[in-house]
């Protein structure tokens, strides 16, 4: 999908659910934030699933086992089995199987989910950087200690190829937002030097593991960080819905570089069961339901009245047309506060 296809928002006619088979969810932010689900998420997947539209949960979280997380789900009330769930764990295993020898020891800086991975594809997880080992992952881990980090921090210096499933460097919570395991990544490149070779969202090796494992033939990627799940969906080429359930504000999604740009955004799951409305251009501006949003002095201008997501969506457009950087959005303070966003 090349730039210019990616300069405002698009209609769908349709609701989502009817006018693509699978759904591919982020679940931290999206489905659930910590331990509770996000209000009006189980209605809205179960609505979703009922219309015949497959669910596949693909998580950047490494931490637990694809069985974990299909239980957590199944008792949110959304029925779950574990091939119904990606993780970035299962996406860097099969990356690091690709380039040592089967039965090969794997240093494992991570949580059960990274361990069960590697066992998957033959390789042998170990704790030290005095195991011998043919690679060194970091996956995220909530009760990782500084010891751990250090023996991933040991084994780089060494020359052990590194990689990582994911490098976000933060993770939705109930009481707020946390360090991810991009931030833990960070602490061993100080240390040691080098980058790690990464195979979650939004890298292509993620992409390719959740095609293989659902068969998606006309997939919609539904997340809430626009520089993994968005852009991750944009190197894919793929469709993609923005929920501001999680970590993207609205003057964030407003300043938005092309890659980061969804094609459709909406405040929670239930945009999934609903058309998406069309964003036309209007006198040198764009309207999308009551709301015409424009450009003026390097500042972001709406008028009109209706939903406010229609107001953010006509300011989408306005924003990534007027300046192909979002640089207009900086000042859009004014326009945002219009619509209590």
């Amino acid at each position: 999908m090349n730039e210019q296809d990616r300069r405002q928002p698009d209609g769908c006619e349709r609701a989502l659910n009817e006018a693509y088979d699978t759904a591919l969810l982020d679940l931290d932010g999206v489905v659930y934030a910590g331990g509770e689900a996000i209000a009006h998420a189980v209605a809205s997947l179960t609505a979703a699933r009922e219309g015949g539209m497959h669910l596949a949960y693909v998580t950047n979280n490494a931490a637990r086992t694809p069985q974990a997380v299909a239980d957590q789900l199944t008792g949110f009330g959304l029925p779950t089995g574990t091939d119904d769930v990606i993780t970035s764990a299962q996406a860097v295993a099969r990356l690091i199987s690709e380039q040592v020898p089967a039965g090969a020891r794997v240093l494992a800086i991570g949580g059960e989910g990274l361990r069960v991975a590697l066992r998957e594809r033959g390789l042998e997880p170990v704790a030290s950087a005095d195991d011998d080992p043919a690679a060194v992952v970091q996956g995220y881990d909530p009760t990782l200690d500084w010891g751990r980090l250090a023996e991933a921090a040991y084994a780089v210096q060494r020359g052990v190829p590194w990689f990582a499933s994911n490098t976000d460097l933060t993770i939705p919570k109930e009481r707020g937002i946390a360090p991810g395991n991009g931030a833990l990544v960070e602490v061993v490149r100080i240390a040691a030097g080098g980058a790690p070779q990464v195979a979650g969202k939004p890298q292509p090796p993620m992409h390719r593991e959740t095609v293989l494992r659902t068969g998606a033939r006309r997939p919609l990627v539904i997340g809430d960080r626009l520089d993994t799940d968005i852009e991750g969906a944009c190197n894919g080429g793929v469709d993609s819905l923005l929920v501001l359930t999680g970590v993207t504000t609205a003057a964030q999604l407003l300043a938005a570089p092309p890659q980061h740009r969804p094609t459709y955004v909406d405040a929670d799951l239930r945009g999934l069961l609903a058309p998406q409305p069309p964003v036309t251009p209007e006198d040198g501006g764009f309207r999308c339901g009551g709301f015409r949003a424009g450009a003026a002095g390097g500042a972001l201008v709406l008028e009109g009245d209706g939903a406010p997501l229609d107001g953010l969506r006509a300011l989408c457009a306005a924003a990534w047309t007027a300046a192909g950087d979002g640089s207009c959005a900086a000042d859009a303070g004014k326009a945002l506060a219009r619509i209590g966003l």
